[in-house]
């Protein structure tokens, strides 16, 4: 059995449950609120499961009980343990644009408009909402624009060809975040195109943040 340790509206656990659906793996969630009790994710027993005190943390029973923190590691660990179907290409070249875009995101982009990000530029800097927003806004307009770029590598095709896989399942969240805090994405049509493909999709649907049992 599989756990996913979560929150509906984190992004990093988003990725991951659209990469299990993909692969068609069945997987018990496991809420964790990041701000309830002043984040349940800083809770003793949590942080003894994940001492990086973040979310998601995958755990496989079946694999010995291993835990796999970091979105981006637990989906390569998905990806080796169960190889099919595939999330990334086989051709090296284009493994390694997909992995480039997908790190993009997760570790330049998601990082600076982490919710930890947004709350301490609020209760320690004091920036007002109007400030942060207008941070959150430059990162992932930023961001976004040099994704759209890169997908041009892709000439109109899915990261898989016919099917999304492992870029797809980290970009559709960061355009869920970025739609959240009102940013213009008129200049990213690859990008919408290719929400407009993958979003209808079961593994999309059932990963998306309202679909969850814990979502408020």
């Amino acid at each position: 059995m599989l756990k996913l340790y979560g929150y509906w509206r984190s992004s990093a656990a988003y990725r991951v449950r659209i990469a299990l659906n993909l692969k068609g793996l069945a997987y018990e969630q496991i809420p964790v609120h990041l701000v309830k009790d002043g984040g349940q994710q800083h809770a003793a027993d949590y942080r003894a499961l994940n001492p990086q005190g973040l979310l998601p943390l995958l755990v496989d029973e079946e694999g010995g009980g291993v835990r796999i923190a970091q979105s981006l590691a637990i989906i390569e660990y998905l990806e080796e343990i169960f190889p099919l179907p595939a999330l990334l290409p086989a051709d090296p070249a284009e493994r390694a644009q997909v992995r480039a875009l997908a790190l993009h995101i997760a570790c330049d982009v998601h990082p600076l408009n982490n919710l930890r990000v947004l709350h301490y530029l609020s209760s320690e800097l004091g920036v007002d909402d109007k400030a942060k927003n207008a941070w959150y806004r430059h990162w992932v307009e930023l961001g976004l624009a040099a994704v759209e770029e890169g997908l041009a590598t892709f000439d109109g095709r899915l990261s898989l060809g016919s099917r999304p896989g492992y870029l797809e399942a980290c970009l559709i969240p960061q355009l869920y975040n970025a739609r959240r805090f009102a940013c213009d994405l008129a200049a990213y049509p690859r990008i919408l195109d290719l929400a407009a493909r993958c979003e209808p999709l079961e593994a999309f649907s059932l990963a998306a943040p309202e679909a969850q049992p814990d979502a408020q």
